[in-house]
């Protein structure tokens, strides 16, 4: 039995989707459209203030940008490259200049980087309620 830190409501790693498998399941997503599920990915990236949000590897140019149900809770900061399990709803969200231009700085992003943000996006986004950390 594989070891996993748990992080919100008490989840299951059985029946998680791979990367590559909810990489389609949002391109079949349309603004709108929630989908409830699970998935196991590594994490690119993770909020350095308070481990409030995580950014997971999926294959395409763009991560999952995972955010936690209610706020309720918060992953370590020191995550990267670890192996995730996340349950919760998938879906597509449009983040204005600002808000990336935010997020970038909280991922430590170069004023370069931060400045090349100049148009909305389409997110892949997904609320999650609970977090497995393989250890």
């Amino acid at each position: 039995d594989m070891a996993y830190a748990s992080f919100g409501e008490e989840i299951a790693a059985e029946g998680a989707l791979d990367a590559a498998t909810i990489a389609e399941r949002y391109e079949s997503l349309k603004p709108g459209d929630t989908i409830s599920t699970s998935f196991v990915s590594t994490v690119n990236s993770v909020c350095k203030m308070k481990g409030c949000w995580m950014n997971l590897e999926i294959p395409g140019d763009e991560d999952v940008s995972v955010k936690f149900k209610d706020y309720g809770f918060f992953v370590p900061k020191d995550i990267e490259g670890k192996e995730v399990v996340v349950e919760g709803k998938a879906f597509l969200k449009e983040v204005s200049v600002e808000d990336q231009k935010h997020f970038a700085e909280d991922a430590g992003k170069s004023e370069e980087e931060i400045a090349a943000i100049t148009e909305p996006k389409q997110e892949l986004a997904f609320l999650a309620n609970g977090v497995l950390l393989k250890q």
